[in-house]
């Protein structure tokens, strides 16, 4: 039987394999039932020795973070935008930067009942924090996967937060008007090298095209015909892609196109309103330009 490990000695063996400190304190808090933000009670028992079956499970847990994959789906659970998340190799891991793209939604979200729409939700993130941040808002979500649909409503049980989520192709199942819709689409090149990073995240919900616009091009086509007048398009995009989306969204009529920036200043989201009318956002009224 393999020694058992204190606190100190735990984190040490997992340096050693070249994982960072916080990864090896969150996988030990993991391994030991805790929440992640008891970071200061490894501190005050770092002495203590484990439970053998936590010695074991932790050094098989850093085996598996060393070799690459995600902490995200070790734990099982991500945060985002507040909320915990239970996510799995079946759904994208929620990143910081998408939280941009929430903020934004709020920004222009009108008051009331306003009607969202997020496209290809995965983990159900975006959805979850516009309906967790603006209660009265009437959110629904869709995903082309049936499997992404899964977890998403089982986090949308989970937080106790009614969304409408459904199984569907960007449009092709989406019927009615909304005053926003949101997106955080595939983006990535076809063969662009930073995939093999994310080697464990699905493939689709990563590429698209050669140019990684074939999908943001598509959404941008189709969404005003889901649109309220006046009704607002925000979506994430690479690093580098803002100039082609917003010359795209200007191309299909879309107004007061602008970018927003994510944590590390990149322009990271672009959006606008479409139908010749601009919100009164304090009012939730629409009124004429």
């Amino acid at each position: 039987m393999a020694e058992v490990l204190n606190c100190v000695q735990a984190i040490a063996a997992a340096g050693s394999l070249g994982l960072d400190r916080l990864d090896a304190q969150l996988l030990l808090l993991h391994v030991l039932g805790k929440p992640h933000g008891e970071r200061a009670w490894l501190i005050a028992h770092d002495r203590d020795p484990l439970p053998p079956e936590a010695s074991e499970r932790f050094r098989a847990l850093i085996q598996r973070r060393a070799s690459g994959e995600p902490l995200a789906y070790i734990v099982g659970q991500q945060e985002f935008f507040g909320l915990p998340l239970a996510v799995d190799e079946r759904v994208l891991i929620p990143r910081p930067d998408t939280e941009t793209l929430v903020s934004w939604a709020l920004d222009v979200l009108p008051v009331g009942t306003a009607k969202v729409l997020d496209l290809g939700t995965g983990s159900g993130a975006i959805a979850l924090a516009l309906k967790h941040a603006r209660p009265t808002a009437v959110v629904s979500a869709i995903d082309a996967s049936a499997d992404a649909v899964t977890v998403a409503r089982s986090n949308a049980a989970a937080l106790g937060l009614t969304v409408s989520i459904e199984v569907s192709r960007w449009f092709e199942q989406v019927e009615g008007l909304f005053d926003v819709i949101v997106s955080n689409p595939p983006y990535v090149r076809e063969g662009d090298p930073h995939l093999a990073s994310l080697g464990h995240e699905p493939i689709q919900a990563l590429t698209a095209g050669a140019d990684g616009l074939s999908d943001l091009r598509q959404i941008i086509a189709d969404a005003p015909a889901h649109l309220e007048a006046g009704g607002w398009l925000l979506l994430e995009h690479g690093y580098d892609q803002a100039e082609a989306v917003g010359q795209m969204l200007r191309e299909q009529g879309f107004e007061s196109v602008s970018s927003r920036d994510d944590l590390a200043g990149i322009q990271r989201c672009s959006g606008g309103f479409f139908g010749g009318v601009k919100p009164d956002l304090r009012s939730g009224i629409k009124s004429a330009r």
